[in-house]
């Protein structure tokens, strides 16, 4: 990426506020679609993903933010949905796993877990009973710590993976998990690697196993060979987090969701792990042909696990199209994401108007259920509170008891 530290600082500003009453109530033509008679009849119910527009926000914006993007223009987005079939998701799911982890499978193991502690970064957290650490040894002498929150009431078995991003506000990340937890869930909160709770050290193969801090991502590429993945220190602290979680508290449902670097593991994660019910990916992720489209071009390339020719082995077997796509088919799974229309850092305008009905009607023929909630309620870099009680409703909706 050609400029992470202007990334992080515009990561590092963000925070969720209220739109408030500048809200207007009426929703753009053309945004997330409330496709009432193609939507899963095992998801009836589910509120329409049709956000109000701030209508001084978009004052302050251009056509940019607005418009279809030039390079939207001529691309047969059909074509580049690669699956056909369940069976085409499974084979997919199975190449994406092999690529990661090597041929050693998903991860199956179990980390270790310290009950009851305390963190400062969830100390404004209310509604808590208990807060687990679990910790993930990775490798090249890697470790990752999952917190792992249980509601103080009227906990309903339901579980939720929250994943935050590159330099998410406390503020912002508190607000999500307090609205799960007062929803009836628990939720294992995890980090980027390297960023917030987690250490930034690893071991230099090429140092005799010296540590050696990692300061952006994109250091993670000299790590890569036939051998070994860098995207294990993504993923698979997710994977062997619910393996505790599932194998304990046998939850009857499993969400994801992830703001920034945090949607786009969560867009990954879910495609290869159909354990995860529904999903949330919000501000993490277009497709490539989109990626030059933004009114930010630079940080909207993303970091070195987002990119194709940083990863071209990766995006050659699953591009972003197919994972919606993977994330959304199978019994009782769906997923929404969620755009920020005039978001000031990544993944803004109305681009995902160009594949929004391809996406959701090749889940739909395939068997799944796929939307975006294109959020104009204002002009932050956050999951707001209209989408957050967008996603609770969702969650509501889709919930068998």
């Amino acid at each position: 990426m050609a400029d992470p530290v202007s990334r992080r600082r515009l990561l590092g500003g963000a925070g969720g506020v209220a739109a408030g009453g500048l809200l207007t109530a009426a929703g753009p033509s053309g945004s997330a679609v409330a496709r009432a008679g193609t939507r899963d009849p095992r998801c009836a119910g589910a509120p329409p993903a049709v956000a109000p527009v701030n209508r001084e926000v978009a004052a302050r914006h251009g056509l940019d933010y607005k418009a279809m993007p030039r390079q939207a223009v001529g691309v047969d987005v059909d074509s580049l949905i690669t699956l056909d079939s369940t069976a085409d998701v499974a084979a997919r799911r199975a190449r994406l796993i092999e690529y990661v982890w090597k041929g050693a499978g998903l991860p199956a193991r179990l980390p270790g877990v310290a009950r009851g502690v305390s963190t400062p970064e969830l100390a404004s957290l209310t509604g808590v009973r208990r807060i687990d650490e679990l910790s993930v040894p990775l490798a090249h002498g890697v470790t990752s710590r999952v917190f792992h929150v249980l509601p103080q009431r009227g906990w309903n078995h339901r579980l939720a993976v929250y994943h935050n991003g590159h330099g998410e506000a406390f503020d912002t990340m508190v607000g999500t998990l307090r609205g799960l937890l007062h929803h009836g869930y628990s939720v294992l909160v995890c980090a980027m690697p390297f960023m917030h709770w987690n250490a930034r050290a690893i071991a230099d193969p090429a140092g005799a196993g010296r540590p050696v801090k990692v300061t952006s991502h994109d250091e993670l590429a000299r790590w890569e060979s036939a051998r070994f993945s860098g995207l294990t220190f993504f993923l698979e602290p997710v994977a062997v987090a619910l393996n505790h979680a599932i194998a304990t508290y046998r939850p009857t449902s499993v969400q994801m969701i992830g703001l920034s670097g945090g949607g786009w593991t969560t867009t990954v994660y879910a495609a290869i792990d159909p354990r995860v019910t529904r999903s949330y990916p919000a501000a993490g992720s277009l497709p490539f042909y989109l990626r030059s489209a933004a009114p930010y071009t630079r940080s909207t390339i993303g970091d070195w696990e987002q990119r194709k020719d940083t990863l071209p082995g990766f995006y050659g077997i699953a591009g972003y199209l197919d994972m919606y796509v993977m994330a959304a088919t199978g019994p009782r799974r769906r997923q929404m994401q969620v755009l920020n229309r005039f978001d000031p850092c990544c993944f803004g305008g109305v681009g995902h108007r160009s594949y929004s009905a391809a996406v959701s009607h090749r889940a739909g023929v395939i068997g799944g259920d796929w939307d975006v909630l294109d959020d104009a309620t204002h002009d932050r870099h956050s999951i707001s509170p209209y989408a957050l009680s967008a996603i609770l409703r969702d969650l509501d909706a889709g919930h068998d008891g």
